[in-house]
């Protein structure tokens, strides 16, 4: 830990989140592309990638954590800096998911699509997006993007539900459809999983700004 000051430590802190993110849109993009390519190559570059967004977690795990034991933060501050130790863990996670769209994308690759795919790109589109406004929400500290992750997170299961019902009806056309209509259904809830940790990350965006705990999720099939 240097000697710079707090609010220069933050920016530091605020600067690393940010491209910890971008990584995360990257590999969430990715893995999509190797899946619609089918692409064996480009999938198991995000699964190696996947390592670095955990070693990136690790080190914004260390300094927050070493900001909040040698500075002795105070108000909002401690709570900026809890919130990043929160946002760390489910930009891993989301990096997680689209790990595993990668893995799927390997285990498809050599098969003949049962459709042409077309929402799960969009799925992915809007899930970017969502963790796009989520960081600049963050960086800003702006609550009123955070709160329009209400609007993407319907569209977001307006695209599951549709997705879901489509390849259920393929299953039922065809009883050799159903592993691969499991796999892509696989792939959408993944992508639903990412615009969840994204309202999650809204969500502490609003309680560092302030003060409040609200559930976007909740809000949004309420709306």
């Amino acid at each position: 830990m240097t000697n710079e000051p707090l609010v220069e430590e933050l920016e530091r802190l605020k600067e690393d989140l940010l491209r910890m993110g971008r990584l995360l849109e990257v590999q969430v993009y990715r893995a999509v592309q190797a899946l619609v390519n089918k692409d064996p190559d480009l999938a198991r570059e995000v699964v190696k990638n996947d390592d670095i967004i955990d070693e990136m977690e690790l080190d914004i795990e260390k300094r927050a954590l070493n900001l909040i034991a040698l500075k002795q933060p105070l108000a909002r501050d401690l709570r900026l800096i809890a919130t990043a130790l929160r946002m760390i863990v489910d930009i891993e996670r989301m990096a997680d998911h689209a790990e595993e769209i990668a893995r799927i994308a390997l285990d498809l690759h050599a098969q003949t699509y049962i459709k042409p795919l077309i929402d799960i790109p969009r799925m992915a589109g809007v899930a970017q997006q969502m963790v796009d406004n989520s960081l600049k929400s963050f960086i800003e500290q702006d609550t009123s993007m955070a709160m329009a992750l209400i609007d993407a997170e319907r569209e977001m299961d307006a695209l599951y539900d549709q997705i879901f019902r489509e390849l259920l009806s393929y299953m039922m056309q065809d009883q050799k459809n159903i592993p691969q209509a499991t796999a892509l259904l696989l792939v959408a809830g993944h992508l639903e999983r990412i615009g969840d940790h994204a309202t999650n990350l809204g969500e502490m965006v609003i309680y560092v700004v302030d003060g409040k705990r609200l559930d976007l999720n909740r809000m949004a099939r309420e709306a």
